[in-house]
């Protein structure tokens, strides 16, 4: 299975695919830093890794197989596990009677090869493959998983009986209660249903009982969307086994509860935020999904660019002052602060958060839960902190004129302090505080830096390119000025100095069986309002928060709406998806 280094050199150099003088300044490199020609090649750009694939297989005299868009069969692509298929980029997609063929990106990977024979018991054929049909193959294991999952709820659901018929307003006993929520197809049926919500990368899990049914609903991207419909038998066994899970009252179905659990599944740790409330036809249970070892983000990586990203990184230097992150619920303000908090966490500073909920677990960080029902408030909380010697402190959410104030002061009295405002935009966050009665010269001597922020839906991969027409263009024109528009994409550099608007591209969704709605994850639209001197002396004058922004997009600043429009002129987004979510 070896590959000869002459033989591919001269593969290469016949095929006419890199030019001679290329070939031999790789071939120098190669016999320099004694690596392989192809590794070279790759290295420097002059060949792709899957052109490089197509020509072993070639030499070898290995089939090389396309996977995209085909339909694999379960049975044969599960005799491989997941686990292993993931690992070793290898999956099986053809069964004889006494073969099996297996794709793979590396067909000298004895090791995997001799896993699978001894698992499968038949010969083993090796087929090369590119990356694209690999991704391909490794996502069919999670669609007909996601088919599975459906299936087994259904099924469970089936083999429980009938609800018992009782009386208008009858009480089920506690006992009974918790004999349903440890029934074996109840468990299941709960099980399945969470793992399903994790695989479909769902961010909430709403279960609402109807009249005649049990509706399951998703929140995936920011949408929610109808995920199963189950018996109306099953409600109060699937509301009882949640219960048990969140430590919640199972007798206690006229006032809402709020609890939180966690599993592990797939190897990743969830935890489950859960909210109980009595409804005209039951209990409906709201559980939020918290990934708890999601962390990794990067600033860049939740959307962050240019002055924007440069302001935050200047702002998060400073040892004093306040960074507010403001929109609505659900926007991604707390993600984002997590994310400074990553940056911020070395071990020569003490970091301590008061929040409500802790959401993520974060190492070297002192995270406190408020407790209102014993009068642990926001305010109560901080007062406490700034007695805990802390260099960063982070609050939850600013909810009140004590908070306010108590925050200004910390940030006054050597702290950085960061914290979440609900306001539909930066601008709006400084007569927000100025209402409770923050002072004027107070704010101006705090508040380093204003965020506000949406997150948008990602565009799948196979979207479609277009550019605009003179009636969209108008159309756009009347929302953002299209010449400070098209000037602010020219600075960060999407389009040429000398481009106008018609060699803009702009970007469709495209409908297929992976996104039903041609869109994948979600990505932050972002303003980074910086409090500069110009910004200070309009907060003393009791400006607006129009004369706020006006200002500050005279200093640099991309509107909401404006990075929204150049995230969809780099192929991220849609327009369509940007004035959905800016006008909601």
């Amino acid at each position: 299975m070896h590959i000869d280094e002459t033989q591919l050199e001269s593969f290469i150099a016949d095929s006419g695919l890199i030019s001679k003088e290329d070939l031999q300044a790789a071939k120098v490199v190669a016999s320099e830093k004694r690596q392989k020609l192809g590794e070279v090649l790759v290295s420097r750009g002059s060949l792709s890794e899957d052109d490089l694939r197509r020509m072993h297989a070639y030499i070898l005299g290995i089939p090389f197989v396309d996977l995209k868009n085909q339909k694999l069969d379960f049975t044969v692509l599960s005799l491989i596990p997941e686990p292993i298929a993931r690992n070793h980029n290898i999956v099986a997609f053809r069964k004889t009677d006494d073969a099996l063929e297996v794709a793979m990106l590396d067909t000298e990977d004895l090791t995997a090869i001799d896993f699978v024979k001894k698992k499968v018991g038949l010969k083993i054929l090796p087929r090369l493959t590119d990356d694209e049909s690999m991704k391909w193959a490794l996502m069919s294991y999670q669609k007909t998983l996601k088919a599975e999952f459906g299936d087994i709820i259904r099924k469970e659901a089936g083999t429980l009986g009938p609800a018992k018929d009782r009386a208008e307003g009858e009480e089920i006993d506690p006992g009974e209660l918790k004999k349903l929520a440890e029934d074996i197809p109840v468990v299941r049926i709960v099980d399945t249903l969470l793992k399903h919500a994790i695989l479909q990368e769902a961010s909430d899990i709403h279960i609402e009982p109807e009249e005649a049914q049990l509706l399951v609903r998703y929140r995936i991207d920011g949408i929610l969307r109808d995920a199963m419909v189950l018996p109306k038998s099953t409600a109060s066994g699937i509301t009882a086994r949640i219960k048990v899970l969140s430590n919640l009252k199972l007798d206690e179905k006229r006032m809402p509860q709020d609890g939180r659990f966690k599993i592990t599944a797939e190897g990743e740790q969830v935890s489950f935020r859960v909210s109980t409330l009595p409804t005209y036809y039951g209990e409906k249970t709201v559980m939020r999904l918290l990934r708890e070892n999601a962390a990794g983000f990067t600033l860049e990586g939740l959307g962050f660019h240019g002055n924007g990203l440069e302001d935050l990184h200047r702002a998060m230097k400073l040892t004093t002052g306040m960074i507010l992150a403001t929109g609505p619920t659900g926007s991604g303000k707390t993600t984002t602060l997590y994310t400074m908090l990553d940056l911020l966490n070395t071990p020569r500073v003490n970091i301590s958060t008061i929040e409500d909920p802790i959401e993520y677990q974060m190492p070297r960080v002192n995270q406190t839960q408020v407790r209102p029902e014993i009068g642990f408030s926001f305010a109560n909380g901080l007062r406490t902190l700034v007695r805990q010697d802390p260099d960063i402190i982070m609050v939850g959410e600013i909810r009140d004129n004590e908070t306010a104030g108590l925050a200004i002061n910390a940030s006054l009295t050597g702290h950085l302090v960061l914290s979440t405002l609900h306001t539909n935009s930066a601008a709006g966050a400084i007569p927000r505080l100025l209402d409770m009665k923050a002072e004027p010269f107070l704010l101006v001597s705090t508040l380093n830096i204003v965020i506000a922020q949406r997150l948008v839906r990602r565009l799948a991969a196979n979207k479609t390119k277009y550019f605009l027409s003179k009636e969209e263009l108008d159309n756009m024109g009347k929302t953002i000025s299209l010449d400070r528009m098209l000037a602010l994409l020219k600075r960060e550099k999407v389009i040429g100095e000398a481009d106008t608007w018609d060699k803009v591209p702009f970007y469709k969704p495209v409908v297929s069986p992976e996104t039903p709605d041609g869109y994948q994850s979600r990505i932050g639209i972002h303003e980074v309002l910086r409090v500069n001197a110009a910004v200070k002396e309009l907060i003393m004058k009791g400006a607006t928060a129009g004369e706020v922004e006006e200002q500050a997009k005279k200093d640099g600043m991309m509107t909401m709406i404006e990075d929204g429009i150049f995230k969809a002129a780099q192929g991220t987004t849609s327009i369509e998806e940007v004035l959905r979510v800016v006008s909601e």
